[in-house]
């Protein structure tokens, strides 16, 4: 039987990065996590780091501002994953040179975990959030080193639970908007579903320089589906008002950074298309076609619970 790799996981705090910890042990690879003293004091983190070391995890201290704890970090695994913040994506900056100058790594999956920054169509308005990812991967690979790079879209805890109405925290029950013509499909992925398919890629020589989506059957809707779904198990009609792409263009521009980043997102989904516009053969591999035995949440059930 081949030998599994050794990951380390940073970020394992985190929402995601709990969930990439668990799964690699679950599939057992010997698994590092990288844990800032501060962390050590936090209650909701001291409650996840318990139960991953409990499960066997190897706890290792240091930050991704440290040359010195990560260097010994990365010289004893094969594998890196980091699944910090979207915003913090630049931190990986050292990151990178130490896999660079250790030689040892035989894949890096940086912090990703949503839409192609490659294929995004909004980068006039996203305050960087996109391009600062897109500048990781040109890091990466001017260095060479090998990598996965992993696109789910969006998380499921985002903007589906209010069925992408801005300002709301759950789904309507009288009346919705509709953005631009409401055909454009997004993708929606559930963290923990997120975390078994990049754990099953990191051994996986066909995800090996390339990037993974996820477009999961059950998982891709425009919001007119959506909408009709939500109808169906309220089983009960909403009054629809479209807002046309100008209004809500409009809108994004005249709402100050950050309260119109929710806006942002639901444009690039909803009106543009980002998430599908474009053939994942073309430009990388495809996750539930590689694992087509993994389970997943689909987007009906979750609406389930929501009920």
């Amino acid at each position: 039987m081949e030998e599994k790799s050794r990951v380390l996981i940073i970020g394992a705090t985190g929402r995601l990065g709990c969930h990439l910890a668990k799964f690699s042990l679950q599939h057992g690879h010997p698994t590092f996590i990288l844990i800032r003293d501060s962390s050590l004091t936090d209650p909701n983190k001291v409650q996840k780091l318990n139960f991953l070391l409990t499960a066997g995890a190897i706890l290792l201290k240091g930050s991704l501002e440290d040359e010195k704890s990560l260097m010994e970090a990365v010289k004893r695994v094969d594998v890196v994953i980091c699944s910090i913040p979207s915003k913090q994506a630049l931190d990986q900056k050292l990151l990178i040179q130490v896999i660079k100058e250790s030689g040892c790594i035989k894949k890096f999956i940086p912090s990703e975990f949503g839409v192609d920054p490659d294929k995004i169509q909004i980068s006039d308005l996203d305050h960087q959030f996109y391009s600062r990812k897109a500048e990781v991967r040109r890091l990466v690979e001017a260095e060479g080193i090998p990598y996965t790079y992993i696109c789910c879209n969006l998380l499921m805890s985002y903007l589906l639970p209010w069925l992408a109405q801005p300002g709301l925290k759950v789904p309507p029950k009288d009346k919705v908007t509709i953005f631009g013509d409401g055909n454009a499909k997004a993708v929606f992925v559930k963290d923990i579903d997120v975390a078994a398919f990049t754990i099953s890629a990191i051994d996986d020589p066909r995800t090996l320089n390339k990037t993974l989506y996820l477009r999961p059957p059950g998982n891709v809707y425009s919001m007119n589906e959506l909408v009709a779904i939500w109808e169906n198990k309220i089983a009960k009609k909403l009054e629809k008002i479209y807002v046309p792409e100008e209004e809500l263009l409009k809108k994004i521009k005249e709402t100050p950074y950050p309260d119109n980043m929710e806006m942002i997102f639901i444009y690039s989904a909803f009106v543009k298309g980002d998430h599908t516009y474009f053939n994942i053969e073309a430009a990388g591999v495809d996750g539930t076609q590689l694992y087509p035995h993994l389970k997943y949440t689909t987007v009906s059930e979750h609406l389930d619970t929501l009920l």
